[in-house]
């Protein structure tokens, strides 16, 4: 059983063919690089994974399960979480308190009196906050962190959440060369045994994470494998890796 299965995928947009026939799998606990242009349909298809977007016709499998029609909500609630391209924090609030809002048992918490709860949760938030770099800052406004700090924080807010399913949206944009390296650290780190999704264009970063690529083109699949061999695809170098060299 594949943890992320879409079968037929597609969108029309008012006649604009977003996806076509889209076939994908991913393995539980694998890291998927998803590449190419702008205008690819890669936005649209993590909207449609996560419910944001309904196809015009096909099926999505979470854990072997349609979830095709399904709300966000929903879909959130069974295991997927997705990190959109900006920041997208509680800037008044600590680096802390915004872990606690995101925490997968925060409704819980928050209205229990449990000491045993909230030290679980006091403890786990420790944990997330050493991983992501920010213990030595968890009591500052999350709005005077740096650029990286901030997106850093967030992926601490998806990991919080406990997801099985990680969806990153271009995570480094915007990022320094060394947040960029250190981000691509902790994606591997932090994200180590769940399924994982990186939608990017810094092909510095895609290096330093892919083990397999997935590359779309007009809304279709266009190449799939390693990077070295996605990279000598001589089709991928017409439509993508060319136009990332000039950029």
């Amino acid at each position: 059983m594949y943890a992320l299965e879409t079968k037929g995928l597609s969108v029309d947009f008012n006649g604009f063919k977003a996806l076509t026939d889209l076939d994908f799998t991913l393995e539980k606990g694998e890291l998927r690089v998803i590449l190419g242009p702008n205008g690819a349909g890669k936005t649209t298809f993590m909207d449609l994974v996560t419910g944001k977007t309904k196809p015009t016709k096909g099926e999505i499998l979470f854990n072997g399960k349609k979830i095709t029609r399904m709300s966000p909500s929903d879909i959130s609630s069974m295991g997927i979480g997705r990190k959109f391209q900006g920041p997208n924090l509680f800037e008044n609030l600590t680096v802390t308190e915004n872990l606690e809002i995101a925490y997968k048992g925060s409704n819980g918490v928050f209205s229990s009196l449990l000491f045993r709860k909230k030290k679980e949760m006091k403890n786990q938030l420790e944990e997330i906050l050493y991983q992501i770099g920010l213990y030595e800052r968890r009591y500052d406004d999350a709005a005077v962190l740096s650029h990286g700090q901030k997106q850093w924080l967030e992926m601490g807010m998806l990991l919080a959440q406990d997801p099985e399913l990680v969806i990153l949206d271009e995570p480094t944009t915007g990022m320094t060369a060394e947040e960029t390296f250190k981000t691509g650290e902790l994606v591997q780190s932090i994200f180590k045994g769940r399924s994982v999704i990186v939608v990017e264009h810094d092909m510095a970063f895609v290096r330093q994470i892919a083990k397999k690529v997935t590359v779309l083109h007009q809304g279709q699949h266009l190449a799939e494998g390693s990077l070295a061999q996605v990279e000598r695809n001589k089709k991928v170098q017409e439509v993508y890796l060319k136009e990332e060299t000039h950029a």
